[in-house]
């Protein structure tokens, strides 16, 4: 069937798989830039487009190198509520009334600015825009659902001393440790990580709903943060892993049974035989159907990002051939996400037309899909207080549905 436009821009929306850091309006990026004195490429927009903010890219390694540029900006407490209240916004436009906003907050801390101060910075731009859109009388007079958000804090896979301050210090700290088992070092920054973010969440009340690992995948086992996410189990913070983005099935089996991952981002390469580099798995197609299963059954929800795998995945040459298909073909719970809504180029409107137009959905598995995103997300708050937003979420849905005329 056909979506129009309209339509999907005025159902509402949830974006689960959004990095702050890579999600900057191109405008801000140029003026913080000047005011910060940080070199670009360019300083025209039409300039970054073509030198840095590609339509598509070689491969994930030059499509990471833009945050180069984005995170030397975000260096400042004022910085960062900007582009975290800017986010909330240009997501409120598009009629996205749920987002959790990951970043690495090892990648701000310097020597103005604690963790605490980086977290605190982003939730009170992100709170801002709820309270001002949350004041409206659209949602005062139940008109619209209300606009909520948590964040997630990224652990990176692996890093070095030009990442930032903070890893700087850390490997200059313990640089003997680097010198024979650095990735005792990666360990070391996850657990420290999780440690803080959840005692500063008690402390000062900030929503972070989850724990994140994002980084290579190849060469950096999710073995490595074991002790990070253990710790996060047992205080029942909510998990999720990039896995299955440039590695293969036994990524996403790690993040799985290591890690305990609610949710797995991207999980591009679920279905692919030819990832599977373990000898002892003799029967890969049965793995790979016997992963896929678990996944569906537990109803792990995979994150994914249709414009993002195809400008980092150059054997990916035509968007029907994304393992959506195959998802969507064993009745794997799927959230449809922006991953970064700069270096991409994209919105989750965007993201939805995307899919709907080149994949076998139906009214009532688009309505399965966006629904799933309210439900499988990590909402800051009771479980009671979830169901009854997600019943009001239904209901503007099928609104909407009758509005537009579309039925099942």
């Amino acid at each position: 069937m056909k979506f129009t436009k309209e339509f999907l821009q005025k159902i509402p929306k949830t974006d689960l798989h959004l990095h702050l850091d890579g999600s900057l309006r191109l405008d801000t990026l140029i003026a913080l830039s000047k005011e910060y004195k940080i070199e670009l490429p360019s300083y025209t927009e039409s300039g970054l487009r073509e030198l840095v903010f590609k339509e598509q890219y070689k491969d994930l390694g030059e499509y990471l190198q833009g945050f180069s540029y984005t995170t030397a900006v975000l260096q400042t407490k004022e910085a960062l509520q900007q582009v975290a209240y800017e986010l909330a916004w240009d997501n409120i436009n598009e009629g996205v009334f749920y987002i959790e906003v990951r970043f690495a907050p090892q990648l701000h801390i310097n020597k103005n600015l604690k963790i605490e101060d980086v977290l605190e910075a982003v939730n009170n731009g992100l709170k801002k825009a709820k309270q001002e859109f949350n004041d409206t009388k659209e949602v005062q007079t139940g008109e619209k659902p209300a606009f909520h958000y948590g964040i997630i804090v990224c652990a990176l896979r692996m890093f070095t001393k030009e990442f930032s301050y903070y890893y700087n210090q850390l490997i200059e700290t313990h640089r003997y440790s680097n010198l024979h088992r650095v990735h005792d070092l990666y360990s070391l920054a996850s657990l420290e990580l999780i440690k803080s973010a959840y005692y500063i969440k008690n402390d000062r009340n900030i929503p972070i709903v989850g724990f994140d690992l994002a980084g290579q995948e190849d060469g950096y086992p999710a073995s490595q943060h074991y002790e990070a996410y253990a710790f996060a189990h047992s205080h029942f913070i909510k998990k999720t892993v990039h896995a299955g983005e440039a590695y293969g099935a036994e990524s996403i089996f790690q993040a799985i049974t290591l890690l305990h991952a609610n949710r797995i981002g991207h999980g591009f390469y679920l279905f692919d035989k030819d990832k599977i580099e373990n000898p002892e798995i003799k029967d890969k197609e049965k793995y790979i159907y016997e992963l896929a299963n678990y996944i569906a059954t537990s109803r792990i929800t995979i994150e994914v990002c249709l414009t993002s795998n195809m400008q980092t995945n150059p054997n990916l040459k035509n968007i029907k051939d994304h393992s959506l298909k195959e998802m969507l073909k064993q009745g794997l719970s799927v959230s449809l996400c922006t991953d970064n809504r700069l270096v991409s180029n994209t919105t989750v409107t965007k993201e939805v037309q995307y899919a709907v137009d080149n994949f076998d959905i139906s009214p009532k598995r688009l309505k399965n899909i966006i629904i799933y995103g309210f439900k499988r997300n990590f909402f800051p708050g009771p479980y009671a207080k979830q169901r009854q937003y997600c019943r009001q979420i239904i209901d503007y849905y099928e609104k909407i549905e009758k509005e537009i005329g579309i039925s099942d």
